[in-house]
């Protein structure tokens, strides 16, 4: 089985048996988002914008490849449910400084990854 990391960064696991970090792709895979100013507000005289974000279109995203896992961010997976060979990382784990060091588990968001692994 193969595990590609189309984040940013390196995803370090965590588990019972050890850790392993995965290195990030060349060309992370992202989502287009569009950005609309809906207003402002006034905090202690700093007039502050409001915004609404719409994710759009996945950019990057190879197809699917036998016996392969892709490592993603959880916008492009929640953009793609349908995609059975998408992972994000969870169940993230905190130095005491509260900065995240590594995951326990890689998830998936597909319905039918589950219903098949059941």
């Amino acid at each position: 089985m193969k595990l590609i990391n189309l984040t940013p960064h390196p995803i370090t696991i965590l588990s019972d048996g050890g850790s392993i970090s995965i290195a990030p792709a060349d060309k992370p895979v992202r989502c287009t988002v569009s950005t609309i100013r809906v207003g402002t507000i006034n905090f202690e005289g700093v007039e502050i914008p409001l915004t609404s974000s719409k994710f759009g279109k996945v950019e990057g995203l190879p197809d699917p490849q036998p016996d392969t896992f892709l490592i993603v961010s959880r916008v492009v997976a929640e953009a793609l449910p349908e995609r059975e060979d998408l992972l994000i990382p969870n169940e993230s784990v905190r130095d005491q400084e509260g900065r995240i060091i590594g995951v326990r588990s890689l998830s998936s968001l597909s319905k039918k990854f589950l219903e098949v692994r059941k």
